[in-house]
């Protein structure tokens, strides 16, 4: 695995389906783009009627590949390399953890699409804590510019003391499980975006539990450029 050094560059850790699976293949196609290659891939058929409509969709989660956020992009301390990071990836997967298992459903959550269990499932929670505190360690500092752009948008009491401990607003109680389809669409095409994202999930996956079997470190070389993976450890298995 060749290391990119860059001044600029972001890591995060998510949750990224096998590459050869039924999921991904749905999910990297709605984006259009493959974070473990780094290259375009062509959206499904369903899309080709409107491209460019959903070309500007999918702009913004397209950056991030398809994935679920363990623990939120962040640059790297300076006291850390990036090999010392792949190391605590790979180490915490070999010492293995209960690897949840969802069964996925499209839906629409807070103005955007995304692939959510159809039920709850607190050790997903779990999982996502224990990324955000493990891996702080190799985080610096955000700048007072970010936290004042984060909290801008408008963020309650206790993620705004999310974002000041952990660098990110949404983790422990603020925690939501989604893997990301579209940026925030209108509220009146809601319901057809659904019904079309629905139509290509169903074509290119099925029902069956998906477990959360592996973790992801990603990386973003320059503020223009996407994430992409940089490794996968799969854990061990634990009963």
């Amino acid at each position: 695995m060749s290391i990119i050094v860059s001044q600029g560059s972001r890591y995060a850790v998510f949750f990224v389906p096998s590459a050869n699976s039924d999921l991904y293949r749905f999910g990297s196609s709605v984006l259009g783009y493959d974070s473990y290659a780094g290259a375009a891939v062509d959206h499904p058929a369903e899309f080709k009627t409107n491209p460019q409509r959903w070309r500007k969709a999918t702009e913004e989660p397209r950056r991030y590949g398809f994935h679920a956020m363990l623990k939120a992009p962040f640059h790297l301390s300076p006291s850390c390399t990036e090999v010392q990071l792949v190391s605590a990836i790979e180490s915490f997967a070999g010492l293995g953890y209960v690897a949840p298992t969802i069964v996925p459903t499209v839906q629409i959550i807070n103005g955007f699409a995304a692939v959510v269990p159809l039920k709850a499932e607190p050790s997903l929670a779990a999982l996502a804590t224990a990324c955000s505190t493990i891996f702080d360690a190799y985080r610096a500092p955000i700048s007072p510019q970010e936290r004042a752009r984060r909290i801008a948008v408008g963020l309650s009491e206790s993620q705004i003391q999310s974002l000041a401990q952990w660098g990110d607003p949404f983790v422990q109680s603020n925690f939501q499980f989604h893997l990301k389809l579209t940026g925030k669409i209108r509220a009146s095409q809601h319901q057809k975006t659904l019904t079309l994202l629905q139509k290509c999930f169903d074509r290119m996956c099925d029902d069956r539990p998906i477990p959360i079997d592996r973790i992801a470190l990603a990386k973003q070389i320059s503020a223009q450029a996407s994430f992409r993976v940089v490794s996968h450890p799969a854990p061990q298995a634990v009963t």
